[in-house]
């Protein structure tokens, strides 16, 4: 058991089910708690937590999300399900968080809505 994370491109009005798979991640905790983050901003949900929620990326948010990988700049989150600190592997993750991006932008790019959500 522990922080299960997906990125999904699907097109609008599609059910959850009919999602393309951009990426996946396991226990990349920093990563979780940017998106949390955005979830929060979004849903104006700070009483639930993150977990098998989704929440919609659009150009901008992966901009930011860019700027914050770049800068090394995610934020530091911990949970019991979700392992050791997900910038002890920075190199690993780094390639695979701007390849999602860059899946992302072309599925937004070809008209789909791209999703992160995650499991725990």
């Amino acid at each position: 058991m522990g922080l299960d994370q997906y990125a999904v491109a699907r097109q609008p009005d599609a059910p959850e089910s009919k999602g393309m798979e951009l990426a996946c991640w396991r226990k990349h905790n920093r990563l979780q708690g940017w998106m949390e983050k955005l979830w929060m901003e979004k849903t104006g949900n700070t009483a639930e937590p993150f977990n098998c929620e989704s929440v919609q990326l659009t150009p901008e948010d992966l901009d930011n999300l860019e700027k914050a990988i770049n800068d090394m700049d995610l934020p530091e989150t911990e949970g019991f399900f979700f392992g050791t600190d997900s910038y002890e592997d920075y190199e690993e993750y780094l390639r695979d968080d701007l390849a999602f991006i860059e899946k992302a932008r072309e599925a937004i790019n070809d008209g789909d809505e791209v999703y992160y959500s995650s499991w725990w």
